[in-house]
């Protein structure tokens, strides 16, 4: 692939940063391709991008994170600014209707963005939307992850992480009460015990309560203008996210597309993780060009 085109943009109370990798191949009149993430940079899609060489691919830093800085001091972020900060990247492309691959809370802001701004998206495909709200069992979903972040705010990242990945990785309903449950040992997950002071943490301190409390404008979607996919990860099942694609899916009367591997099926390697990019990236052509 060639080096990506770095461009930024002055949007509402951010800068924000995205690059545009350009087709190297036969494109075939392919739209553009987002790939969105959050609170996850653009450097976690390069091996996805590496896979669709037939079409300009964009990537972006959401705001707070990565080389896009908030201007406005503002210490939480939302889905409604994610999803304005994605119509202003859209719009600089001069493109016209894109699709979209929207993961985790990325996935949430896409959704956001489709309601919000009809006719932007050709083809949006949200795989594994974080959010809580959907859930039958949303109430006791919701103070695990406020509790989340109020354990960031007290005890820093490391008592925080370990939760967060209890409640991603939780397999089933929440109970009504998470705090009566004990909590896990940070350095179980080989995370650090003591607290460096640090609060800056885009996931635990930025994003998670707007995100997993955003609730999709179900009537918005089902009435826009372009296709909307859920998508869900094969080894996912009974997971937060999970379940929550099941819901949204229902709720617009789809069945979820089932993709390789799990929450980051798409990952080849960066973060020190690895998912199954190649047949990840094969399905999601696929749905891309309505064969799924």
């Amino acid at each position: 692939m060639t080096e990506p085109r770095h461009h930024t943009l002055d949007t509402d109370g951010a800068t924000v940063h995205y690059d545009v990798r350009p087709a190297t191949t036969e494109d075939g009149g392919h739209p553009a391709l987002l790939l969105v993430g959050s609170p996850m940079d653009a450097t976690g899609f390069t091996t996805l991008a590496s896979h669709f060489t037939d079409r300009a691919v964009v990537t972006y830093d959401p705001r707070g994170v990565g080389r896009s800085v908030r201007t406005d001091g503002a210490t939480e972020d939302t889905p409604q600014e994610h999803a304005d900060d994605l119509r202003r990247v859209i719009g600089a492309l001069g493109a016209g209707p894109v699709d979209l691959f929207g993961s985790s809370g990325g996935a949430v802001n896409a959704l956001a963005l489709a309601a919000s701004a009809p006719g932007l998206v050709r083809v949006l495909v949200a795989h594994e939307p974080a959010t809580a709200a959907v859930l039958p069992d949303h109430e006791g979903a919701l103070a695990a992850c406020a509790d989340v972040h109020a354990t960031y705010l007290r005890a820093g990242m490391g008592p925080a992480m370990a939760k967060f990945i209890a409640v991603t990785g939780r397999k089933g309903p929440f109970p009504a009460d998470p705090s009566a449950e004990p909590a896990p040992d940070p350095a179980a997950f080989g995370l650090p015990t003591e607290d460096d002071g640090t609060r800056d943490d885009p996931l635990l301190g930025r994003n998670i309560r707007a995100c997993t409390s955003y609730l999709p404008d179900f009537a918005a979607l089902a009435a826009g203008r372009g296709r909307v996919v859920l998508a869900v990860g094969k080894e996912s099942e009974g997971e937060m996210c999970a379940r929550a694609t099941g819901v949204i899916a229902e709720r617009l009367g789809h069945t979820p597309v089932v993709f390789p591997s799990n929450h980051g099926g798409f990952l080849g390697g960066e973060y020190g993780q690895h998912g199954e990019p190649e047949a990840f990236a094969e399905t999601l052509r696929a749905v891309l060009d309505g064969r799924r």
